[in-house]
């Protein structure tokens, strides 16, 4: 093969969010069964960037938003071929437990034990046995690795919306306007849903969220609640999903899902956040659902790719920084800081 003289590659070591190290390892040595993927493109997620879940496994090669072209493939893989351009799932499920046969894949402890090696944040990743046979997904052609890369998070935000039972007409309030928040809103939009509110602190998010299918974009800091009656004849949400950790706005979401509604929350709070919950005040006699969702399965990451390859999603648009492997560091600062960032593409073999 035409990387056998590359004996080491280039990782971004992460130690902490302030510490992200370039430094040399050994080329992952595949089995027969594995395949290993030169990366060309991996996102940084803004769950990367969530120090205190990540500090205490450092040093660690993060990334899991990833698509590359695969240069070695082993023996007995026969599904694969050296060149084929994929998208990866870092996590998948054994598809046999009772967790997978009952329709929750992604409570599997198969899901939760699986990854690749070392990460997405380096030159080369492994591929084990297992992903190989599930966690790979052809790139169609005309779609970019960068595109591609996608693949993770729509696949996430397409399990969420799911969950709650999306369907077209209902309201959808979307609580926090990062990468995840916009995904929720554009998805959502394409999935036919009558109204979409987004909020956010920050004008350069709310912004994004009208280009990316918001109807309205409140700041909040406001009373979402009345605003969103406001322009929605009256009525809370139908949805609500919770793409911030910040601890008002679970509060939020529990103001603003209406009778009958169902609200996720989607994204992690700090360690140590509780939210007091008056049963009474909040749920009784109103026949409301309160879920959450993780990860995705690989029926969501077929769609996500699907989706994002026949232009029914507009990810490209929302690519804000593409950086080389040496500036990871300065990537994870720009996610980090949320300010004027969305989306962070590092390319470690361009």
């Amino acid at each position: 093969m035409w990387y056998n003289s590359r004996q080491i590659m280039k990782t971004a070591v992460y130690y902490k969010n302030s510490d992200i190290r370039i430094e040399d390892r050994p080329v992952p040595k595949i089995g027969a069964d594995e395949i290993l993927v030169k990366i060309v493109a991996s996102g940084i997620c803004g769950s990367d960037v969530m120090e205190w879940y990540r500090i205490h496994k450092a040093p660690l090669v993060l990334g899991h938003e990833i698509a590359g072209e695969i240069v070695e493939a082993g023996k007995d893989v026969k599904k694969w071929k050296t060149g084929d351009r994929v998208a990866i799932a870092h996590h998948v499920p054994c598809n046999v437990c009772d967790y997978c046969l009952n329709g929750h894949p992604t409570a599997c402890e198969t899901l939760h034990k699986t990854n690749v090696d070392p990460g997405g944040f380096c030159e080369f990743t492994r591929v084990p046995a297992i992903q190989t046979e599930t966690g790979l997904f052809l790139i169609p052609d005309g779609t970019t690795y960068e595109e591609a890369s996608f693949t993770e998070p729509v696949a996430c935000v397409l399990r969420a919306l799911k969950i709650t039972k999306l369907e077209p007409g209902k309201s959808v309030l979307v609580l926090g306007s990062g990468i995840i928040g916009l995904l929720v809103a554009h998805v959502a939009r394409m999935m036919g849903a009558g109204l979409v509110v987004a909020t956010d602190i920050s004008k350069f998010r709310l912004d994004a969220a009208k280009r990316f299918g918001a109807d309205h974009a409140i700041n909040a800091a406001d009373d979402i609640a009345k605003v969103f009656r406001d322009v929605n004849n009256g009525r809370l949400a139908d949805i609500v999903i919770v793409c911030t950790g910040a601890e008002r706005a679970q509060m939020q979401a529990l103001e603003c899902a209406g009778r009958g509604g169902v609200i996720s929350f989607f994204a992690p709070t700090g360690p140590n956040v509780k939210v007091p919950i008056s049963i009474n005040d909040f749920f009784f006699r109103k026949d409301m659902t309160l879920t959450t969702s993780y990860a995705g399965s690989p029926a969501d990451y077929r769609d996500a790719l699907k989706l994002i390859s026949v232009k029914r999603l507009n990810v490209k648009d929302m690519i804000t920084h593409r950086l080389p492997l040496s500036e990871t560091q300065k990537g994870f600062g720009l996610v980090a800081q949320a300010s004027e960032s969305i989306k962070v593409i590092i390319e470690p073999c361009k």
